[in-house]
């Protein structure tokens, strides 16, 4: 941002968008946990990205652009000259009568009007001040493809195994992918990263190279380089620019060689709160009210990777105080956060969820984190220390929310141990988000609706009804969808249900029940997110599905 801390520290008081008790207090916090301030007030939601950067446009006395809700195309990107744009840190984003808008993170440049003068001759220039992240990810739009950029090394023959891991590192990380996977066919390897959940193939390489770019990924994360016939898993660390980006590897072998999958475990986390992973206002008052709780357990369910570590890091980020002893055990840790605790599960030295569990219970803790309850042994240790003075939040795979109760009473807990400490239940998926550049409405007959599904027509009552879809641009590489967000069920465990768990009920029953105390299913949600824009019916149906016991159904 070419400001410094104490500046902004300045900018922020002087404006009074903080309190000088809650700098005092981000900067007690940052110096103890060796993170910035700003990291602190923002991951507390004491400030947001939007304001921080229309305090600093105040402070420079230009407009703030907000180059995250409103990105700029490809085609206004390239209106100026990549090296002009990364010399200024620069990025055009739009025109009018008035003149051309253009962004930068240091209006006081020497040098800049002048360049940007001599680029658009004869127009009135009006600089805005935008985020450093945000007009660095405008960048990307410069990039050639992948293959151009693989046959450019080759030809020069310089490093070749190096720059082209981190040509595809680069591109990944900038398309803001989950996962990178190399995948070994019989005369190439195919590069497809997952963006927003689903795979897109990226690239292919010749495969008289992939020898030594697997030689230097085990290496580098630290493996056997010499194993070919076993899985190996590692990790290893990438630095862009002043961030270093922890990834995961996981390298298997398959007929046609070794394949690689690489996580990659963006910080976004960090910044993430309660407000932003798309729970209603109703599910947000539950679970605020859960997580302040002094005891009991709360359990977010569903499958690998919908988001339920982020949902429960988004709750213990309201409860993060100095007073307060929280501790996590995981596998792995994914995302490191400032002031808590955290464990890696580690089977070599036999240190699984249950061990570590009982450890942690001993270790004064006021709120834990237990990864995931897998079998009956961690369930137990996890019952009995929420039953025992603490806050316990864990994660566990179940179809839906009201599926985990039996499910846990079939791993052994008895009912009124479920009951006494069962606080509230989560179950969530991940769905894509349509594309805001190229967002169109659409309206249509409730009969046109019912060739898509006559089960998705029942909730809607309208004979006319308006949704939303995305054309496809080059903001969302043509798939009409651009980041993701959560559908949600959530059951808050009221006194009434805790006596239907003593019964040891049927999934209907308590679905039932939950339903009668405003519960709604994640079909429901989902529909929910389709009548407000967010997303599409086809994106709902494609992680969800009507339930039986759904109300609407009956």
């Amino acid at each position: 941002m070419n400001i410094s801390d104490q500046q902004l520290k300045e900018i922020l008081s002087k404006q009074d968008y903080l309190t000088i008790e809650n700098l005092q207090k981000a900067e007690e916090f940052a110096k103890i946990n060796n993170i910035s301030f700003i990291e602190y007030l923002i991951s507390h939601g004491l400030l947001t990205k939007t304001i921080l950067g229309q305090a600093i446009a105040e402070a420079f006395k230009i407009p703030y652009a907000d180059l995250n809700v409103n990105p700029p195309t490809y085609k206004q990107v390239l209106k100026i000259p990549e090296q002009t744009s990364k010399k200024y840190k620069v990025v055009f984003y739009k025109e009018e009568q008035s003149g051309v808008f253009i962004a930068t993170d240091n209006p006081n440049q020497p040098g800049l009007i002048e360049e940007l003068q001599n680029l658009f001759q004869g127009k009135k220039i009006i600089v805005a001040y935008a985020l450093t992240e945000f007009i660095e990810a405008s960048f990307i739009h410069y990039r050639q493809k992948l293959e151009t950029r693989f046959a450019s090394i080759i030809k020069e023959q310089k490093k070749i195994a190096p720059e082209i891991i981190r040509e595809i590192f680069e591109d990944a990380i900038s398309y803001k992918a989950s996962d990178i996977h190399f995948e070994p066919q019989e005369n190439d390897v195919i590069i497809r990263f997952r963006i927003d959940g689903m795979l897109q193939e990226v690239g292919h390489l010749q495969k008289i190279y992939y020898e030594n770019i697997i030689n230097r990924i085990k290496v580098q994360a630290h493996l056997k380089i010499d194993e070919h016939n076993a899985s190996q898993d590692g990790s290893l660390s990438y630095k862009k620019g002043t961030k270093k980006i922890d990834m995961r590897v996981s390298i298997a072998p398959i007929l046609d060689g070794e394949k690689i999958v690489i996580r990659i475990l963006t910080s976004y986390i960090s910044t993430f709160a309660l407000n932003d992973i798309g729970l209603s206002e109703q599910n947000k008052k539950i679970l605020n009210k859960a997580v302040k709780k002094p005891f009991g357990m709360i359990l977010a369910t569903g499958p690998t990777g919908a988001g339920k570590t982020t949902t429960l890091y988004a709750l213990l980020k309201i409860i993060n105080r100095r007073d307060i002893n929280i501790t996590t055990i995981e596998d792995p840790v994914e995302y490191k956060i400032g002031g808590i605790n955290q464990i890696q599960v580690n089977e070599q030295t036999e240190l699984t969820f249950a061990k570590g569990l009982r450890s942690i219970v001993r270790q004064d803790p006021d709120i834990i984190l237990v990864g995931e309850i897998r079998d009956q042994e961690t369930a137990e240790i996890g019952v009995n220390a929420a039953l025992t003075g603490h806050l316990l939040l864990s994660t566990f795979h179940s179809n839906d929310a009201a599926t985990s109760i039996p499910r846990l009473l079939d791993m052994g807990i008895e009912p009124f141990l479920l009951a006494s400490t069962l606080e509230t239940i989560i179950a969530q998926r991940l769905i894509r988000k349509i594309c805001d550049s190229c967002k169109v409405s659409k309206s249509q007959k409730k009969e046109e609706l019912i060739k898509i599904s006559s089960e998705v027509s029942k909730y809607f009552s309208e004979d006319v009804i308006t949704t939303y879809l995305g054309k496809g641009c080059n903001e969302c590489g043509d798939t009409g969808y651009n980041g993701r967000t959560a559908i949600y069920e959530v059951i808050n465990i009221t006194p009434e249900m805790k006596n239907l768990i003593l019964k040891n009920p049927p999934t209907k029953q308590i679905w039932e029940l939950a339903q009668k105390q405003g519960s709604i299913s994640l079909f429901q949600d989902g529909i929910e997110k389709v009548r407000n824009g967010i997303t599409t019916i086809e994106e709902v149906l494609r992680v969800a599905s009507p339930t039986l016991f759904d109300s609407t159904n009956e």
